[in-house]
């Protein structure tokens, strides 16, 4: 249908082009040049007709009513204007002219059953003016094949061509019916349409007061009406010199040019006949530009199946998403930002303080929404360095259907983004009244090699309600302990130059339990290592040597916590369960003593740390030699104790 409507306003350029370039003085003159302008579209064997002609000298005013033009390629399409008003025209020279005005009355066009889809439309503006205009006298030759890029190519030299210091129409309206497609009808309508300086294909401001527009759905056997409202519709600096580069087949430009400084709508109310509603406060785009050597709508058309009613084979559906990835690369917004906005729901209503996306990262903010189980409250998710063109490649890789991903394939999805934050999350846990409290939770990641990430950091602050239902957690509650607050901070990098692998530090905090801290290297860390092929990745670990480890453990309660539970087991007093726990430890302890004296450090602070409550148990592990990460990981499985034999253990507890 846009090829047809792009085909039709070309003919209407030449239709119209010609009828300024007159002697200003000669009615005759400018008569014979209207016909001349239509004898050139009937040429092509298309319709052309128009009404009276008249040519006031004094205001150089020319009039020409009644003008009809129907294609001969579609016949059932069809352009008409009941009249055009040329007011304060001029010869600029032998190719162009100016006018103070030109209105035009009653501009439309009609598409009946046209296409396959037997599509119905119509295109209506009852006035359009423009002020201040200066263009050619006759339009540049349309293209011969017709394509829709070609039309869109012609279109847009003409429409460079031209300046006019306003361009106004109080109303426009388009009608769409596809019949028995998804969409079955759509209404549109405009309402205070204004273009501000437009010269050589740029235009300093596009406004549009309000937009009405309903649309039929057809979705899976059901039938619902979407209804849209929006108000305060403004475009400002629109450049369309830069789409003509990027529909130019030959360009390699690998510049980018910006199409839209800005762009912004709102208010904006949307409903459908089955009770869902949207609010959205405003919406605006900034800095849209494209790079004409990547950004090609040309070769994505080409890809289009001329059977749409045939599902795409996996082939195809990878060669489209590999094209729309460069496509994607070669389009760049600076920001986006979507209000406040609130969506109705079977639970209640949803509210959103904000989407943002600027400079890579997406995120949502000041989420509040109902639940089955009560409300959920986020501040705010975050994706960072997103990218729609990794996530179309990575998506390209899983399209063979009946078929498992491959490791590498799903690793994959750490090229799409770097990372993702959750922030100020309160939700209801399970079924029970009690909530889930988030403060944060942010994973990042980096320094890719192949699909695997080599440096990563996470971190998770939050408060979790104990879950009955959990055997591990009864012990908890059984304490009287309702609530585990969890604060975990870890850290991992790998460094090319040196081979070394650090975790520095792993750090987890249990609320009013315990704090625990780890800090441990590997060295000789092959970067044949960060591979999806187990095969290759095991035999690149045998390299792997183990470093220094260090673990420290700050007691907040969890040994009260375990004398306690012991002493309830053994039906002892507290003293007496605490003293036997250290007893037990010490014993335990002399058999792997026996077999390495330099273990007995470790023991004496491990009973020492149940003794007393409140200390920091601190125990370090320094390699006596080279350990083979293998080797020491079959060794503490079969014989832990030759294991340990392999460091030297140092060992200490304080308050």
């Amino acid at each position: 249908m846009k090829r047809i409507l792009i085909g039709l306003i070309a003919l209407g350029v030449l239709a119209v082009g010609g009828w300024f370039g007159f002697n200003l003085y000669a009615k005759h003159r400018a008569t014979a040049e209207v016909e001349a302008a239509f004898d050139r579209i009937r040429s092509h064997g298309n319709k052309a007709s128009h009404g009276k002609v008249a040519f006031d000298v004094m205001s150089r005013t020319l009039t020409v009513e009644d003008i009809a033009v129907a294609p001969e390629s579609q016949p059932q399409a069809q352009i008409k204007i009941a009249g055009i008003k040329g007011t304060g025209v001029r010869l600029i020279d032998d190719i162009s002219f100016s006018a103070d005005s030109i209105d035009i009355r009653d501009f439309e066009v009609r598409l009946d059953q046209v296409g396959p889809a037997k599509v119905k439309a119509s295109y209506k503006v009852p006035q359009l003016t423009m002020r201040d205009y200066a263009g050619p006298i006759h339009a540049g030759n349309a293209p011969a094949d017709g394509s829709l890029i070609e039309m869109y190519r012609y279109v847009l030299d003409q429409y460079a061509g031209v300046s006019a210091s306003s361009l106004t129409a109080p109303a426009l309206s388009m009608t769409f019916d596809a019949g028995s497609s998804a969409i079955g009808s759509a209404e549109f309508s405009y309402s205070g349409l204004e273009i501000q300086n437009l010269k050589h294909g740029k235009i300093d401001a596009m406004k549009a007061d309000h937009a009405v527009f309903t649309v039929d759905v057809k979705q899976l056997g059901k039938q619902d009406k979407l209804t849209g409202d929006l108000s305060n519709i403004i475009v400002n600096d629109f450049d369309a010199t830069a789409i003509a580069a990027a529909l130019d087949p030959k360009t390699s430009d690998d510049s980018f040019h910006r199409v839209y400084r800005q762009i912004s709508v709102g208010p904006y109310v949307l409903k459908s006949a089955q009770g869902m509603r949207m609010d959205i406060e405003g919406i605006t785009f900034e800095d849209v530009a494209v790079q004409p050597s990547k950004f090609r709508p040309t070769e994505i058309l080409a890809l289009l199946p001329a059977d749409r009613s045939a599902p795409p084979t996996p082939a195809q559906s990878r060669e489209m998403m590999e094209k729309l990835a460069g496509f994607y690369e070669g389009l760049r917004v600076g920001k986006v930002e979507i209000g406040k906005m609130s969506m109705g729901t079977p639970q209640g209503t949803a509210r959103i303080n904000a989407i943002r996306y600027r400079e890579g990262e997406f995120a949502v903010e000041g989420l509040d929404a109902p639940v089955p189980q009560g409300q959920f409250k986020m501040e705010r998710f975050a994706l960072k360095s997103f990218s729609t063109a990794n996530l179309l490649r990575w998506a390209a890789g899983l399209t063979n259907v009946g078929e498992a991903p491959a490791p590498d394939q799903i690793l994959g999805l750490f090229r799409v983004l770097e990372g993702a934050e959750i922030k100020g999350v309160v939700a209801p846990y399970k079924n029970t009244r009690q909530l889930v409290t988030i403060d944060t939770i942010s994973l990042n990641w980096g320094q890719l090699i192949g699909s695997i990430p080599s440096k990563a950091n996470l971190v998770v602050k939050m408060v979790t309600p104990t879950d009955p239902s959990n055997p591990a957690q009864r012990p908890l509650i059984m304490a009287g302990v309702d609530k585990l607050a969890i604060d975990l901070d870890l850290g991992a990098a790998w460094t090319e130059s040196s081979g070394a692998f650090a975790f520095a530090p792993a750090t987890i905090n249990l609320g009013n339990l315990a704090r625990a801290q780890a800090r441990f290297a590997l060295a000789n860390v092959p970067r044949g290592v960060f591979t999806a092929d187990p095969v290759q990745a095991m035999g690149q670990a045998a390299q792997i040597e183990t470093g220094a480890i260090e673990l420290s453990l700050r007691d907040s309660g969890v040994v009260d916590l375990i004398v306690a539970q012991f002493a309830r087991t053994q039906n002892i007093s507290r003293d007496a369960a605490r003293s036997a726990i250290v007893e037990m430890t010490r014993a335990q302890g002399e058999k792997i003593t026996t077999a390495n004296l330099d273990a007995k450090a470790a023991v004496d602070a491990l009973a020492d740390f149940v003794a007393t409550s409140g200390q920091t148990l601190t125990i370090k592990l320094t390699p006596l030699g080279k350990v083979p990460v293998l080797q020491l990981v079959d060794a503490l499985n079969s014989e832990p104790i030759v294991a340990l034999a392999q460091f030297r253990i140092e060992a200490s507890t304080g308050l």
